[in-house]
């Protein structure tokens, strides 16, 4: 989508609040006229903006001054992503170190809405391939990764997914939920996930979660082709990732029992 395109596509609403946000972040606390002036509105519509944004804690207003500044509302929205950075930030050594003990892609995928997100990514050296898998969308029925994340999550958000079709990508995609229950099972008591050509003919993966002291889940996968990773391989590439998964989520603050 080009720049005119997704101009026209905006909300002016939005785009609006987005920018008193913006605006109030280089000032700090600013009254209704100055944010008025800066966005080029009518005071009416910047109140307007305002008392939304406070109503929802994402500006905070002085009782005295009646000027605005950013809420503490921001903390909580910004959180997630820097779970995610923190995620990264502990994963990215282990996951080269993997990557080139295996000889396989190793990615760290969180969940998004109904599926996987990679947000980080490592590639041995050895490989001749270079498929930047970072912020692709994968299926959690299909991938290994997504099975660890559909193992972990709440069981009735679980079933909602499981209760609607499951697209078939090979032969090899489980598409039943009776027998991607089961498996799941599995994935929970022996701790890592495996994929024989369920998403892509001719590719393998093993899935191992990673948990965060606040019950964060997200996921760590070995993938390649099957010719490098063969079925027999996958129960000790697992074990292996575990451990390392391990020593990411201890690093993060996690202490309990994956899965409680």
């Amino acid at each position: 989508m080009d720049t005119a395109n997704r101009r026209g596509a905006t909300v002016q609403s939005v785009d609006r609040a987005v920018s008193v946000m913006e605006f109030l972040s280089g000032n700090g606390w600013s009254g209704v006229t100055e944010v008025a002036e800066r966005l080029g509105i009518h005071k009416s519509t910047a109140y307007r903006l305002l008392t939304t944004l406070r109503n929802r804690g994402l500006v905070e207003q002085d009782a005295s001054t009646e000027k605005y500044r950013l809420g503490f509302g921001l903390v909580l929205l910004a959180s997630a992503v820097t779970a995610d950075l923190d995620v990264v930030r502990h994963a990215k050594p282990l996951c080269r170190e993997l990557a080139e003990e295996s000889g396989a892609t190793v990615t760290v995928s969180v969940l998004e809405g109904d599926e996987a997100v990679v947000i980080h990514q490592s590639i041995p050296s050895s490989s001749v391939l270079s498929v930047d898998w970072s912020g692709r969308r994968t299926p959690l029925h299909a991938t290994a990764d997504g099975k660890v994340l559909l193992s972990h999550m709440p069981e009735n958000r679980r079933e909602r997914i499981l209760s609607r079709p499951l697209k078939r990508f090979t032969e090899n995609t489980i598409v039943d939920p009776g027998k991607l229950r089961k498996q799941l099972e599995e994935v929970r008591s022996r701790g890592y996930a495996c994929t024989v050509e369920e998403l892509e003919v001719g590719l393998n993966a093993v899935g191992v979660s990673i948990c965060s002291a606040s019950g964060g889940i997200a996921a760590m996968s070995i993938s390649g082709p099957s010719f490098r990773l063969p079925p027999d391989s996958l129960p000790e590439l697992g074990r292996e990732a575990a451990k390392r998964a391990g020593e990411i989520s201890y690093r993060l603050g996690f202490r309990g029992v994956k899965g409680s």
